[in-house]
C-alpha cells in the first residue's frame, strides 16, 4: 500500500496484560491471525486480516500500569517536526520521537482536551495494508468534553480542513456537535470529532474511538460478549453503516461497523 498522506490514520496498536487473551478475543471477533512476537521490540505482535497487517498487540513495559486501550497513529513525514507542532499548539508529548529500528519513528502525544494519539513516520513499516474491509481499520473519532480545544489543535498539527455536520431533519442528530477533518486537498474525511455529553460518565476521559469493519455488526457484538467483552452502545443503524461501541474483556474500547448495511441519507456538511 502507498504511503499515507500527512495526518491520515496509518496504524493502531494496543497494550494488554494478557496478550494471549487478547489474541483469542480478536481472532474470533475480528477474524485476526497473529505473527510471531518480536522480542527485540517488547514482544510487539502484528495482527493480520487475510494476510495483511491491520494492527498490533503488545504487553505492558515492565512496571507499567497503563489500562488497555487502542492507540491510533497519524502519518507524519517528520515525527520530530510534528512533535514540535504538538507542543506549540498546546498538546503534550507523552513520549518523544523514538526510532524503532528500521521500521520508522514514533511519538505518543495528548491533545489539549486529553485524548491520546500516536505519530508515525514510516520507514520499512508503512502502516495498514488494508482499510475499510472486514477485519481492518475503518474510521476513528475524537471524543472530547472540550471540542473547542480539539478543534483548534488538530489543524495546527496536521494539514486538515474541517466541516461541521448539520442536523437537518434528523431528530437524533439535533443538538449533536460533530465535525469531520479531511487532509487538505482531499475530499476524503480521515477523522471525526464528537462532543461528549452527560451520557458519558465523568470518570471516562477523552479518547479516540477506533472503528473496525466487520461483515456483521450483531454477530461481532455477540462474539465480543461471549468472550467477556461489554456492549457500550448500539447496535445502531446509520447512513455510514450498522455499528456498535464495545470493549474487550480487558477493557479496551473500540467500535465495530458493518458498512454494507446503510440506513438513511448522508448528513449535510458545511465548512467549519
Amino acid at each position: 500500500m502507498a504511503e499515507f498522506p500527512e495526518g491520515a490514520p496509518c496504524w493502531v496498536d494496543a497494550m494488554f496484560k494478557d496478550v494471549e487473551g487478547a489474541k483469542t478475543f480478536y481472532s474470533d471477533v475480528l477474524g485476526w491471525t497473529f505473527g510471531e512476537a518480536s522480542s527485540e521490540y517488547g514482544n510487539y505482535t502484528q495482527a493480520y486480516s487475510d494476510g495483511k497487517a491491520v494492527a498490533a498487540v503488545v504487553p505492558p513495559m515492565p512496571g507499567a500500569e497503563a489500562p488497555s486501550q487502542w492507540c491510533l497513529y497519524f502519518a507524519s513525514p517528520d515525527a520530530a517536526a510534528t512533535a514540535e507542532k504538538i507542543k506549540s499548539a498546546g498538546g503534550e508529548l507523552m513520549m518523544e520521537p523514538m526510532q524503532v529500528g528500521t521500521f520508522g519513528t514514533m511519538a505518543i502525544a495528548k491533545e489539549p482536551s486529553g485524548a491520546v494519539f500516536g505519530v508515525w513516520q514510516p520507514g520499512e513499516h508503512k502502516g495498514f495494508e488494508k482499510i475499510g474491509e472486514p477485519g481492518a481499520y475503518a474510521w476513528a473519532e475524537v471524543f472530547t468534553r472540550d471540542p473547542a480545544k480539539a478543534d483548534g489543535f488538530l489543524p495546527k498539527v496536521f494539514p486538515y480542513s474541517a466541516q461541521k455536520m448539520e442536523p437537518g431533519d434528523d431528530p437524533e442528530a439535533a443538538g449533536m456537535d460533530f465535525k469531520i477533518f479531511s487532509v487538505a486537498g482531499s475530499e476524503n474525511p480521515v477523522l471525526g470529532r464528537m462532543s461528549m455529553g452527560d451520557e458519558f460518565p465523568p470518570e471516562i476521559p477523552p479518547y479516540i474511538q477506533v472503528y473496525f469493519s466487520v461483515p456483521d455488526c450483531d454477530e461481532a457484538v455477540a462474539k465480543a460478549k461471549k468472550h467477556g467483552g461489554k456492549l457500550h452502545f448500539g447496535p445502531m443503524d446509520s447512513p455510514f453503516g450498522r455499528f456498535a461501541a464495545v470493549a474487550d474483556q480487558q477493557g479496551a474500547a473500540f467500535a465495530v461497523i458493518d458498512m454494507s448495511k446503510t440506513t438513511g441519507e448522508m448528513p449535510q456538511m458545511t465548512d467549519a
